[in-house]
This record gives structure tokens, C-alpha cells and sequence, in this order.
């Protein structure tokens, strides 16, 4: 009985051992269909598909995922499957032709199942950390590819991921690719661009900064440093901004971040110098001749609500050159033409209410300064009518052109214009008194 139960245990043991050895041979067979899809990787993507496939399996299985060796294991077969894609990749672009990759998240998998082989090891594992050193390049190479096809959600990934394995060898003093300076700070630059690319989806502020110590020398480090901190934290912006002036006073990009940051903070006097020098540094940038049109008219509107006519009269005649110079240098500029349009009506609306006060005055001095007052708006008023027929002419779909014309026609008595133009305002969707 007692040798039964013995036999009986030994048997259990032994399937118990087999079953729990079954991820290896089924590695093994993982591997080989991967060998032969390296063979041929277009005609042999049914046996990555069937690899692919059976590595799911095994680490369903408990005692893979307990297992150093088998992650490890697999993150060597994915740093394989990564190499072999994009030597494929590498030769056939050199003959023109275009090759995507079949499996390109494949330096990620494998940096993630060394790092489980990493947790899992009772000491330090060599297979890991080798697998690790060369997966640097593979996320390197990858990332690249992705860079270059301007995909920059994957491009920062791997380049990040290139990142994270640089971390891992230095905390375990292990050599980098990264080690050398210069190689760093180019990877972490091309990490924070292609970050930065993708509309803030990427927290690429950390890197940023780790750039900013070292004086990284591109412009695009320090506008993207401005850019994500003015918000939270104003006078680091500006050191950010000032430093990158320093290190590229001629860079373009940097002027116009600090246009746009003056343009929100409403520091107009401010912006006319910063606007001119970028005429000077872009003659043909026509927005830069419609914002600096802009900076004028908003100075000339405060003056004329405040009563200083003749300085808002001042600032009107730069506001309309500077429109005139923007349409000088692109006739189609709808902006500028819409803008000396817009300087002509706003001038003649702020005469309204003081129309409105000589409307009482029924004396024949205020009759008389009344229709002189009224002539005046009239004129300006009819003045703008030219400027916004073009403007609705280079852009048929904006409404508050509509809404000018509308106004201007109803003025002159003609009701038929003004009449057709609400129809047209109220099949855009737009609201008409």
C-alpha cells in the first residue's frame, strides 16, 4: 500500500514537472517558426502570426510568468523580431522602396519582458542586462524609422523607451550606449521634439529640463520650456525664454513665442518693438504685418474710448499701413482685408452715441453739427463697404463679414442688400435682429 502511494506521488510529480516544463518546448517551437519567418518576412508572416500566437499561450500559463528565464526568453525573441524587421526595412528603402514594419512594437515588448526578467531573478541576470544593451538599440532604430515617417506618438515611445533602458544599466552600473554625452542629450532632445509633436499627449517637461541643465543648444528646447511652464509659472518662462535668446538671438521661433505670449498678456506696447524686429527678420511673413495692423487697431480703439481722438487717429493710420503692407505682399490675405474694412466701421460706430446726444440738441447749431457728425460716419462707414465685398470675395463663409454688409446696406437704404445678405446670414446659422 504504502509503495502504491509512493508510485502514485512519484507519477504526480512527474506530470506535475512535465506539465510545468511544457512553456519551454513551446518557446522552442516559438522559436523556430521565428526562424523561418526571418527567412523570409514577407512570405513567411503566417509563421510570425503562429509565433506570436504561441508566446501568448505560454504566458498564460503560471509557471511562465513565474519565470525569469522565460521572460527573458522572450524578450529576446522580441529583440530579434525588431532587428530583423528593420534590417529588412533599411535594405529595401535603399532600393526605393517603402516597407513598413510587421511587428513595431517589438523593442517595447522586449524591454518590458527583460525588466519582469530583472524583477524575477533571484540575483543579478546577465541575460536580462545583455538583452537590455541590446535592446537599446533596437528601440533607437525603431524610433528613428518612426521620427523620420513623422509618427511621432511611436517615435517618442521607442526613443523613450531607449531612455528607460539607459536608466536600468546605469542603476546597475552597467555600460550605455547613452553614457556618452553628446549621444544623450541628442536622444533626449529627438525624445522631447517628438513628445512635444503630439499635442501634449507626453508629459516631456522632465526631459525638457534635463536638457536646460546642460544648455542643450536648440532653440526648440527653450520655446517648448516656455510654452508648457508660462502658464503655471510665469517669470521661469521668461528665464527659460531669455536663455534661449541668449544661446539663438536670431532664432525665429523663440521671437515669435514671446509675441504670442505678449499678444495673450494684452502688453501691446510692448509687442510693437518685438513685431517690428520680426519684420525685419521675416520681410515676407504676411502674418507678422497683420499682427503688428492688430497691436495698432487695439491701441487705436483705446484711445478713441478713452477721447484721445487725435492719438487713436494716430494709431488708425499705422493699424490701416500695416494691413495695406500685409496685402502688399499676398492680395488674397483675407485678414488685412477684412481688418482696414473693420478700422473704417469700428471708427464710424464710435460716433453713434455722440450722434445720439446731438439728436436732441433741435436747435440749428446741433441740427447742423449733427448732419455734419452724421456725414463724417456716413463716409466712414461707406468707406469700409469696398473692403468688406472683397473680403466676403476671399472667404464666402465668414459670417461677420455678412453681418458688416448687412449693417452698411441697411444704412444706405438699400433693403434689398441688406435684405439678401440676412438670408444669407440666417442659412449659415447666424442670428440677424
Amino acid at each position: 500500500m504504502k509503495r502504491f502511494l509512493l508510485n502514485a506521488m512519484i507519477l504526480m510529480l512527474a506530470v506535475s514537472v512535465s506539465y510545468g516544463q511544457e512553456y519551454k518546448k513551446q518557446l522552442k517551437n516559438a522559436n523556430k517558426l521565428l526562424n523561418k519567418y526571418y527567412q523570409d518576412l514577407d512570405g513567411n508572416k503566417a509563421s510570425l502570426d503562429e509565433a506570436l500566437a504561441l508566446i501568448d499561450v505560454v504566458f498564460q500559463s503560471e509557471d511562465a510568468k513565474a519565470s525569469a528565464d522565460a521572460w527573458n526568453a522572450k524578450g529576446q525573441m522580441f529583440n530579434e523580431i525588431g532587428k530583423n524587421e528593420m534590417n529588412k526595412k533599411i535594405l529595401e528603402e535603399q532600393l526605393g522602396k517603402t516597407v513598413r514594419l510587421n511587428t513595431p512594437d517589438a523593442g517595447l515588448i522586449a524591454l518590458a519582458a527583460f525588466e519582469k526578467g530583472m524583477a524575477l531573478a533571484v540575483k543579478k541576470s546577465k541575460d536580462a542586462i545583455n538583452g537590455i544593451k541590446e535592446n537599446e538599440e533596437v528601440v533607437n532604430n525603431i524610433g528613428i524609422t518612426f521620427f523620420q515617417s513623422n509618427d511621432y506618438d511611436n517615435a517618442y515611445k521607442n526613443f523613450n523607451a531607449g531612455i528607460e533602458a539607459y536608466k536600468i544599466l546605469n542603476a546597475n552600473k552597467e555600460k550605455s550606449r547613452l553614457d556618452i554625452d553628446d549621444v544623450r542629450n541628442d536622444h533626449y532632445f529627438y525624445t522631447a521634439v517628438a513628445g512635444h509633436l503630439t499635442n501634449g499627449k507626453y508629459d516631456v517637461l522632465p526631459i525638457l529640463k534635463e536638457l536646460y541643465q546642460v544648455k542643450y543648444n536648440h532653440p526648440m528646447v527653450y520655446e517648448a520650456l516656455f510654452t508648457l511652464t508660462v502658464d503655471k509659472d510665469e517669470a521661469q518662462a521668461l528665464k527659460y525664454l531669455e536663455t534661449g535668446k541668449q544661446m539663438a538671438p536670431d532664432d525665429s521661433s523663440l521671437l515669435f513665442a514671446e509675441i504670442n505670449y505678449y499678444l495673450r498678456a494684452g502688453k501691446l506696447d510692448i509687442l510693437i518693438g518685438k513685431l517690428k524686429a520680426a519684420i525685419d527678420r521675416e520681410p515676407d511673413n504676411v502674418s507678422v504685418y497683420t499682427t503688428l495692423g492688430n497691436v495698432y487697431d487695439q491701441l487705436n480703439q483705446r484711445e478713441r474710448n478713452a477721447g484721445n481722438v487725435a492719438e487713436a487717429n494716430k494709431y488708425f493710420d499705422l493699424a490701416f499701413d500695416y494691413y495695406g503692407q500685409a496685402l502688399d505682399k499676398n492680395p488674397n490675405t483675407f485678414d488685412a482685408m477684412y481688418s482696414q474694412g473693420a478700422l473704417y466701421y469700428n471708427k464710424a460706430a464710435s460716433m453713434t452715441n455722440q450722434l445720439n446726444e446731438l439728436s436732441n440738441d433741435f436747435s440749428a447749431a446741433g441740427n447742423k453739427k449733427y448732419k455734419a457728425l452724421k456725414d463724417e460716419m456716413d463716409g466712414y462707414f461707406n468707406q469700409a463697404l469696398p473692403f468688406f465685398i472683397k473680403a466676403e470675395n476671399l472667404d464666402p463663409k465668414d459670417l461677420n463679414t455678412k453681418i458688416a454688409l448687412k449693417e452698411i446696406y441697411a444704412r444706405n437704404g438699400d433693403f434689398e442688400k441688406s435684405d439678401e445678405y440676412k438670408k444669407k446670414i440666417e442659412n449659415m446659422g447666424g442670428v440677424t435682429e
